[in-house]
């Protein structure tokens, strides 16, 4: 039962009984009966006006309650002239006034927060309770070459591509950096905040690609420049000593002639490999700009199929082709492409067991090349090293190879992947913009 309720039937009962009362004295004094009748009624005029003085605040109260529910805050209440409920009024119009305010206060910095998560650079991925995708960035859509709602709803490890792999691995409150092809490099970090009093997690993956590839490059040559020049002066004084004792060796005997002259050589020749060696690093550090001039793609891949064709011989390893139709012709420093895509088909080829392909693709529209083979993939393991500095997976590897591709092909401006696929096939993948075969056709 409401309170009105109870008023009304507290009032009705003591009324009642004020009633019987006034007509028990209707029969021992008429006067004394009129005389109550008079009160009773000025007392029900009180009563009324009581009422509607405790009716009206309790109609506010519930129409602010009302309002507060359904967070409507721009009613307010005018002042009725009754000091009681023109300071319950006043307290309502008060805290409407600050609950618009925050609320204002908020849109306007989830409003902020939105526009500054979408601008962002870095990519953010928002988890659920359960550490389910709940929302994506566009940077971080860029990142995982999916839309927000191809991967809202799954788990970290369903992401596609090397992202599922990599992130549902990544521990909560830390950061760590990936590199999931051996080319570009990310920080991870999966940070907690409070949301509506439970906790949850996002994940920031900031790129550092660009920034660290200028740290490693600037690192490697001067380590290179202070090694060659160190190693180039002791080679050129011992070269110099070693070729001064040949003039020794007529005045040795016969018995011990053979074998100086023959130690001697060995000197000689490892102090001219290790030379060489040396000159292999610096020349990683010497690259020059390239000097781009229009070149025709098929003809410059069918003068390194004629070059490497006895190797692939010798190996028992098919060349296989599958060219388009006609490339146009792409902005390039030949001499430096070439040596690229000689060293990327050694690379494919020395992958391959005898009896297996290696297959020079290309397409016009974007023009790509893609060279495959069906030799051993790639590891995840090997994947994030490649392109590394001084790493090889040859026994007697310098690792110097991919390093100097790489350096060309950013220079160039061409995008490059190195990767095995689902199928076991290991493809190079180089793409040549649009914009830059056009400028070549002009």
């Amino acid at each position: 039962m409401t309170l009105r309720s109870k008023f009304i039937l507290t009032t009705i009962l003591l009324y009642s009984a004020m009633g019987v009362l006034a007509w028990q004295l209707l029969t021992y004094n008429k006067w004394l009966f009129v005389a109550s009748e008079v009160l009773i009624l000025v007392s029900l005029i009180f009563t009324g006006s009581l009422y509607a003085s405790f009716v009206r605040p309790l109609n506010l109260i519930a129409a602010g309650v009302e309002s507060i529910r359904d967070r409507d805050f721009s009613i307010k209440f005018m002042e009725t002239g009754q000091k009681e409920v023109d300071q319950l009024i006043h307290v309502y119009n008060q805290m409407m006034d600050e609950l618009r305010e925050q609320r204002v206060t908020q849109t306007e910095k989830h409003f902020l927060l939105e526009r500054l998560i979408e601008a962002s650079p870095s990519g953010i991925i928002l988890l659920d309770t359960y550490d389910r995708v709940a929302g994506v960035n566009p940077a971080a859509a860029l990142l995982l070459q999916a839309s927000g709602k191809e991967v809202v709803g799954k788990p970290l490890d369903a992401l596609p591509s090397h992202w599922g792999a990599s992130l549902g691995k990544l521990p909560k409150d830390e950061q760590r950096v990936i590199r999931p092809n051996g080319i570009e490099t990310y920080r991870c970090r999966k940070i907690r905040f409070l949301d509506r009093g439970y906790h949850r997690y996002f994940i920031l993956v900031e790129e550092l690609t660009q920034e660290l590839l200028e740290k490693e490059r600037n690192a490697y040559e001067k380590l290179i420049r202070m090694m060659s020049h160190e190693i180039n002066n002791s080679i050129g004084a011992v070269n110099s000593i070693l070729h001064s004792f040949s003039y020794f060796s007529p005045q040795l005997n016969e018995d011990t002639r053979p074998d100086f002259d023959e130690a001697l050589q060995v000197c000689i020749t490892r102090n001219q490999n290790l030379a060489g060696f040396m000159a292999n690093f610096a020349n990683v550090v010497r690259i020059p700009p390239p000097v781009k001039q229009p070149t025709d793609l098929h003809q410059l891949l069918h003068s390194i199929h004629r070059l490497m064709l006895p190797s692939f011989e010798r190996k028992q390893v098919q060349w296989e082709w599958d060219l388009a139709p006609q490339v146009p012709d792409i902005c390039m420093d030949v001499q430096q492409m070439e040596q690229v895509l000689i060293n990327v088909v050694k690379n494919a080829l020395e992958a391959t067991e005898p009896g297996g392909w290696v297959k020079v693709q290309t397409s016009a529209s974007p023009p790509q090349l893609d060279i495959k083979d069906n030799g051993k993939p790639i590891t995840p393991e090997i994947q994030e090293k490649l392109f590394s500095p001084f790493f090889s997976t040859k026994t007697n590897g310098q690792g110097i190879g991919l390093t100097m591709i790489r350096e060309i092909l950013l220079h160039h401006h061409f995008p490059f992947s190195l990767q095995s696929g689902a199928d076991g096939l290991t493809t190079f993948h180089i793409a040549f913009t649009e914009a830059t075969a056009v400028a070549a056709l002009h």
